[in-house]
Order: structure tokens, then C-alpha cells, then sequence
């Protein structure tokens, strides 16, 4: 056709489609990954401008060495007795975790997510902030009631939808709401939770507040347009909130290269929007804590929001529906070079001389009992699938601040019907 190139010497076109590196029944070597040593990250005074240190978006702030040693500018010099509270929140969250999954297994709830090996991402941050900061959290971010002392029975209550339960059974098992703690609700939509976070902190700037908010997505979540709404209005409105990428390696089945992760770190997003972005070792409980601290610190003193990538592994499945045995490799969780949160922290007490081992058996026993004691006292309350925990009335109730009219003509026949039915109706 005249006018139209001659293409036939060009190579034909291919796409692109990202492979995991491990598949199940292979075996795992993580050794090009690329870990710096502890210590060797800078740390920019919390008022540097962020185009002058992008280079911490593509390394990695680490404080604990292989000795269970903090070192660097980044160690945040915490109280051995802060240290403790952290490890026993972070050891508190893993035990609720286990003690929820099993319920789930014995039937007593319909859904459960774990946290397993992340629980410095959220217990570390908790502890940074202060308890009034607003947190927008995704669904693995139970650490931050439990180190906010948030009551682990309401919880439950909330996980067993029974006659406890906050939310009157209206959100899913582990979708908390928690106004007391400044704990926004949790969705199932993906990374709605940025947009919220990012409005609710120039809605505080633009009072003249000055608490600031923080959220958390996965990293499969960056690949959603809120993130990047959220993004161009922090950056533009230079919103004092901390927005947090927990890259977990995993989504539910696929891997972080279907969000980009083979093409550049998450933490380098940030650098497009003119963001200070900042690269962390998420099993590292002090570089999470200071990565936070220092991040609170900008957002306080109105130099705009900080986006903090947390390298971290997903250690069990996505959910009490995943079985990871079926895309990923048995090893990766043994091998993943950064370890465990819990073990890693407790290894830097013990270097202190302030923590043992026989100190820690006891402490894993008496949360054990302690969560055993909660749960028995949580399922008084009812569990999930025996029976109707709330009133039927009580569906139409916590959407409107005043219920519509078209609603109550709803309710009432709703109401009538379930009477006449010969069930036992919410008005008698």
C-alpha cells in the first residue's frame, strides 16, 4: 500500500508478561537480592527538600545488623523498656493471629488474614506516631489497635459479627472501625483508604490541627488509580500524611511484578510527585520505627507527605481462602534473608542484656493464655453462622445520620414480613 513502511524486516512485537522467580517445588535462593549492610543509609534532616535524596528510594534504611546490633544514623535510641512494649505488641499480635485463624478453622468466624512476619509495619508505626494521629489501614494492619491497647475481646466481637460486635455485623471479619482509637474503617475495596487519608489530612492542615494521618495499601494496591489520585493531591497540597507500601512480595496469587516491582523500587514512585520517599527494611522494628518518626516529624512541620516502601514477606497465605502451596514455593519463607520481626527484636534485647529467652518462653505463654481467655470471653457473645447475634432493625441502622424516608417504609415491611412469618421478629 503506497505511503505504509516496508515492516518486514522488523522484529515482531512481544509482550511482556512477569514470571515469579520461584515457583512451587523449586528451590529458593534469594542471594541477588540486594540488601545493604545496616547503617549505610543516610539521614536527611527531616526538613531536606526531597529531590535531595532520592537515592533512599532505591537503597534501603536498615538498623539492626546480623549481631542484633543497632547502628547508624537511622537508630532511633529507644528505652529497653520501649523496646519491650514494642516486642510484647508485636508478640501479642502473632498470638491473636493464631488464636483467630484457628477459630476460623474450627467454623467460629467465616474469614481471617494474618500477619504473620509483618507485624513490625504496623506495631513500629503505632508506636511512632501518637495515639491520636489517624491511621487509614488496609486489612493486615492489626498491630496498630493491639499497640494502641485497643481491647483484643471487641475485636473478637467484631471478627464473630456476634451481639458484641461494634459494627452489628455489618463489615467482614478483621474490616475493624474504631473511632476511640483513630482507627478508620476498614474496606475490602482496595486503596479507597488513600484518597481518605490523604482528604483527611488537609482537612487537619486546613483547621489548623495538628495531628496528621497515615495509611497502608499493599504493594499490588499501588497498581489502583486511588493510589495515584491520592498522590497528586498529597503532593500538590503537600498533605501532612505518611502513606506506607507494605510490599509483602505477594498479592493474592500473583506476584509483585504485576504492580511494577520489576521495573524499579515502589519507594521510587514517590519520586515522580515530588514526594520524599524512603526505601525500609520491613522486619527491621527500629528502621519501621524511625522511618516513621522521622516521616511524622515532616508532616508536623508542613514539609508534605512521605512515602515509605516496607520490604517485607508475606509469610502465610493471603487469607484463610489462599492456599499459597499452589504459586509459590514451600522454601521462600524460610529463605527470605531479612528474617523474622519478632525474632530480630528479640535478638537486640538480648544483645542489650535486657531480655533472655527464658524471659520471652514466658512471655509467649502468657499472651497465649491471655488470647485463649479473651476468645472464650469474645464467643459468650455468639459466633458467626449460630444464629442471629443483632436485631433485625438494626440492619438500617449506622449509614444515615437520619434514616431516609423511603428507608423506613423499607424497614417497617421488612420488619412486618419476619413477624408474620412466624420467626422470632426484633419487635416483640
Amino acid at each position: 500500500m503506497e505511503g505504509v513502511p516496508d515492516r518486514r524486516n522488523l522484529p515482531p512485537l512481544r509482550l511482556h508478561v512477569p514470571e515469579p522467580r520461584f515457583r512451587p517445588g523449586d528451590s529458593v535462593d534469594f542471594g541477588d537480592l540486594a540488601i545493604p549492610a545496616a547503617g549505610t543509609a543516610p539521614r536527611p534532616a527531616a526538613d531536606a527538600a526531597p529531590d535531595s535524596f532520592h537515592d533512599l528510594a532505591y537503597t534501603m534504611v536498615r538498623v539492626l545488623d546480623d549481631n542484633g546490633q543497632a547502628v547508624g544514623p537511622w537508630d532511633p535510641r529507644l528505652t529497653p523498656d520501649r523496646l519491650r512494649a514494642m516486642l510484647r505488641a508485636m508478640a501479642l499480635t502473632r498470638a491473636f493471629d493464631e488464636r483467630m485463624f484457628r477459630a476460623q478453622r474450627q467454623g467460629k468466624t467465616s474469614f481471617y488474614m494474618k500477619c504473620t512476619g509483618e507485624e513490625a509495619v504496623a506495631v513500629a508505626a503505632a508506636f511512632a506516631l501518637q495515639p491520636d494521629d489517624m491511621c487509614f489501614p488496609s486489612y493486615r494492619q492489626q498491630g496498630l489497635l493491639i499497640a494502641r491497647d485497643w481491647d483484643i475481646v471487641d475485636m473478637m466481637n467484631q471478627i464473630y459479627s456476634n451481639r458484641g460486635d461494634r459494627l452489628q455485623g455489618k463489615q467482614l471479619p478483621i474490616m475493624y472501625s474504631v473511632r476511640e482509637a483513630s482507627f478508620f474503617s476498614i474496606s475490602g475495596n482496595l486503596t479507597t483508604q488513600y484518597p481518605q487519608a490523604v482528604g483527611w489530612a488537609m482537612a487537619s492542615a486546613a483547621k489548623g490541627d495538628t495531628r496528621i494521618a497515615a495509611t497502608w495499601c499493599g504493594e499490588g494496591s499501588t497498581a489502583e488509580g486511588d493510589f495515584h489520585s491520592a498522590c497528586t493531591f498529597a503532593s500538590v497540597y503537600r498533605a501532612p500524611v505518611i502513606m506506607n507500601v507494605v510490599n509483602n512480595q505477594w498479592a493474592i496469587s500473583s506476584f509483585s511484578g504485576f504492580a511494577g516491582a520489576e521495573s524499579t523500587t515502589f519507594a521510587a514512585r514517590a519520586i515522580g510527585y515530588g514526594i520524599a520517599g524512603l526505601r525500609v527494611d520491613g522486619n527491621d522494628a527500629l528502621a519501621v520505627y524511625a522511618a516513621t518518626e522521622w516521616a511524622a516529624e515532616r508532616a508536623r512541620t508542613n514539609q508534605g507527605p512521605t512515602l515509605i516502601e516496607h520490604f517485607t514477606y508475606r509469610a502465610e497465605g493471603h487469607s484463610t481462602s489462599d492456599d499459597p502451596s499452589a504459586y509459590r514455593s514451600a522454601d521462600e519463607r524460610s529463605e527470605w534473608p531479612l528474617g523474622d520481626p519478632i525474632a530480630r527484636l528479640k535478638q537486640h534485647l538480648i544483645a542489650l542484656g535486657e531480655w533472655d529467652d527464658e524471659r520471652h518462653a514466658a512471655m509467649d505463654l502468657e499472651l497465649a493464655e491471655y488470647v485463649k481467655a479473651a476468645a472464650r470471653t469474645a464467643e459468650k457473645n455468639g459466633v458467626l453462622g449460630h444464629g442471629m447475634h443483632q436485631p433485625m432493625e438494626t440492619l438500617f441502622e449506622g449509614v444515615f445520620e437520619e434514616i431516609p424516608w423511603h428507608l423506613e417504609e423499607q424497614r417497617a415491611q421488612m420488619l412486618s414480613e419476619y413477624d408474620v412469618a412466624g420467626r422470632p421478629g426484633a419487635r416483640k
